[in-house]
C-alpha cells in the first residue's frame, strides 16, 4: 500500500502506529506542516499522475508537493495501512465563488474516516485553507483548529464547510456524501490537471501551514498569516520566487521551472 517508514521520515513523525484518534490527529497535523500544496506540473503541460506509484515518487521521495488527488490519496493510504475506515468522497469548491456562480464540477477530493467509534472530516490538500486537524461530523458547531475555525452546514446529500476569515464565514466548498471510487477521481483529475479552463493551468500557487504559520504563494505573492498576528504581503521578483519555493516550500526547484516562474514575476500587483 505504501511505505509508512519513508512517509512517516518525509513528515517528521515517530509517534504510534495504531488506528487512534491521537494518532489521526498528529498525522494530520504533520502533513500540511511538510508536504506542500502545489500544482506545478499543470503549468508545465505536464499533467498529473495520481496511481499510486507516481504519488509517492513524487509526494515522499521526491522532495515535491501537490494537489488534493495526490494528498489525500496518500493520506488515504496511510490511514487504511494503520487501521483507520477511509472512504473517498467528492466535493465543489466554492471558494471566492460568489454566492449566485453556477455550480462547479466535483474536482476536489476529501476523505470521511472511522475513528474510536466515530467519523472524522479529513482534508490534507486544500491550500491556503487546509485543515490542520480533523474535524467531526456535526452540523452548525464551531470547531476550533490552530489555524481557523470552521464549521459544516447541513446541505442536501451533504455537507458545506465554511471557514472563519476577517470578512466573516467564507464557504470552501460542498462535499457529496456519496462515496467515490478511484475512476471518479481519475476523471476529476484529468480535468482539473489538463482542462484549459482550470486554474490549475494558469495561476502559480503554492501553499504550506505549519504551526507557526500559513504561507501561500500566487503568482509573484507571497502571503504570510502568523498563527498570532496580521497577514503580511509580499511582491516577489522571478529570483525571490524561485527562493520561497526552494526555502520557504521546501521544494526541488528544477531548472526546467524557471521560464513558469519568470511569467508569473512578470504579474501585475493585485
Amino acid at each position: 500500500m505504501v511505505d509508512l517508514d519513508a512517509y512517516f521520515a518525509r513528515i517528521g513523525y515517530a509517534g504510534p502506529r495504531d488506528a487512534s484518534v491521537a494518532t489521526l490527529r498528529a498525522l494530520h497535523a504533520l502533513h500540511p506542516a511538510t508536504i506542500p500544496f502545489e500544482a506545478i506540473d499543470c503549468l508545465l503541460d505536464r499533467g498529473v499522475d495520481i496511481s499510486p506509484a507516481a504519488v509517492d515518487a513524487k509526494l515522499i521521495h521526491g522532495g515535491r508537493g501537490g494537489y488534493c488527488f495526490e494528498h489525500n490519496s496518500l493520506f488515504a493510504r496511510v490511514l487504511t495501512e494503520l487501521g483507520f475506515g477511509v472512504e473517498g468522497l467528492a466535493a465543489r469548491v466554492r471558494w471566492n465563488a460568489p454566492p449566485d456562480a453556477p455550480a462547479q464540477p466535483r474536482t476536489h477530493h476529501v476523505l470521511k474516516v472511522a475513528a474510536e467509534g466515530q467519523d472524522w472530516f479529513v482534508d490534507v490538500g486544500f491550500g491556503g485553507c487546509v485543515l490542520t486537524a480533523p474535524l467531526r461530523f456535526a452540523p452548525d458547531v464551531i470547531q476550533v483548529t490552530d489555524h481557523d475555525n470552521y464549521r459544516l452546514l447541513a446541505i442536501p446529500g451533504g455537507l458545506s464547510l465554511e471557514v472563519r476569515r476577517e470578512a466573516g464565514w467564507i464557504p470552501a466548498y460542498d462535499v457529496a456524501f456519496s462515496p467515490c471510487v478511484p475512476r471518479d477521481y481519475e476523471m476529476a483529475n484529468w480535468f482539473t490537471s489538463t482542462h484549459p479552463t482550470s486554474h490549475f493551468r494558469h495561476n502559480l500557487l503554492c501553499a504550506l501551514t505549519t504551526p507557526q504559520a500559513r504561507y501561500g504563494l500566487l503568482f509573484n505573492r507571497l502571503t504570510t498569516r502568523p498563527l498570532n498576528g496580521p497577514a503580511t504581503k509580499e511582491i516577489l521578483d522571478a529570483d525571490g520566487i524561485e527562493a520561497v519555493l526552494r526555502d520557504t516550500f521546501g521544494l526541488a526547484v528544477e531548472p526546467s521551472w524557471r521560464p513558469m516562474i519568470e511569467r508569473a514575476a512578470q504579474t501585475p500587483p493585485a
